[in-house]
């Protein structure tokens, strides 16, 4: 069975994204500085894929490996790396 996301919630901190295996994984918007910065309405404009989370408005996609694994925003690494 492949682990997949079912539900994806925002409070004021989190991100709380809930799987297909029952579990529910809660990680801090700060690690996402676009959904941070996004309104409740923009958070929950989001499309689910076997593999993750993807905001189309907000060019902010998020896998389900990369929560797993604990990752945030890699992207603003990568820019300070390069």
């Amino acid at each position: 069975m492949s682990i997949s996301p079912k539900t994806v919630t925002c409070d004021e901190n989190n991100l709380w994204v809930e799987l297909n295996d029952g579990r529910t994984l809660g990680v801090p918007l700060a690690w996402f500085p676009r959904l941070l910065a996004a309104t409740p309405a923009q958070r929950n404009e989001y499309e689910l894929s076997p593999r993750g989370i993807h905001w189309d408005a907000l060019d902010e996609d998020i896998s389900v490996a990369g929560l797993l694994a604990g990752q945030g925003d890699i992207t603003q690494h990568r820019r300070q790396v390069a």
